[in-house]
């Protein structure tokens, strides 16, 4: 099978899986270029309420597969780029499936996933020292955002490996599970986030992304959703909420 990124939907969840096995998942140009229509696709559907991204097999991904680098490093890392902004401007909730190696663009675009599980035995890495790379400032201040500035110039400045235990501790990752328990784990957590509102959840996106501007925008969405009164009516009544509000399909 030629690298691809595999995708299917099944229970409200979208996974989304980096299929390049022959190289420990690296992303092709090819790959980097199909990401943003896809995530297209799947934000205009209504039957997703989230998104998995992992790796085939044992690896989630260990970057850009340098081969591409050899003929224009800055197409490469524009196409990089582009693909972690759509990831990361995704409406829904986007959780990171995390096994093996996340390395270079494997960390960009886990790092623009708004939650990241792993599994013991996982390392990370942000490798562009190795290579002589400027890493993309919008990269780099996600990264911050993360992990802070201290921890973001270690992974920067020495390009070294770290593991999923420091990850942990320095919020790189969400939650670490032990081997053989990431599966389930992400099933999970995924049944809890689509049972949840999108209404809270996709203002809560914006506002942690940092959007200054749309308060009276999701006052109005809720003024006008039901999902408040549909949550409290549920509480008070000792039931699952049935929440009814879904992210509007772009024109």
């Amino acid at each position: 099978m030629e690298p691809q990124l595999l995708h299917s939907v099944a229970d409200s969840v979208a996974t989304v899986v980096v299929h390049h096995p022959a190289k420990r998942n690296a992303m092709t140009a090819a790959m980097w270029r199909s990401l943003p229509p896809l995530l297209d696709a799947l934000a205009a559907d209504p039957a997703v309420r989230a998104l998995v991204l992992t790796g085939e097999g044992a690896t989630f991904c260990a970057g850009a597969d340098i081969s591409t680098l050899r003929g224009s490093p800055e197409e490469a890392q524009r196409l990089a780029v582009a693909a972690e902004e759509a990831l990361a401007a995704f409406p829904k909730p986007t959780l990171a499936a995390i096994r093996g190696h996340c390395v270079g663009g494997g960390s960009q675009l886990a790092a623009a996933c708004d939650l990241r599980f792993a599994e013991e035995g996982s390392l990370f890495g942000v490798t562009p020292a190795k290579l002589g790379i400027v890493y993309p400032s919008s990269s780099t201040r996600r990264l911050v955002s993360l992990v802070g500035p201290a921890a973001a110039k270690y992974l920067l400045f020495s390009g070294e490996l770290i593991e999923a235990e420091r990850a942990l501790r320095t919020g790189l990752i969400d939650e670490l599970l032990a081997e053989g328990e990431l599966g389930k784990r992400v099933a999970e957590f995924a049944r809890v986030l689509v049972s949840r509102s999108q209404l809270t959840q996709a203002a809560a996106k914006e506002f942690a992304n940092g959007r200054t501007d749309r308060d009276a925008h999701w006052t109005e969405q809720a003024r006008g959703s039901g999902d408040t009164a549909e949550g409290v009516a549920a509480f008070l009544e000792r039931r699952r909420p049935h929440f009814t509000w879904t992210v509007p399909t772009p024109e």
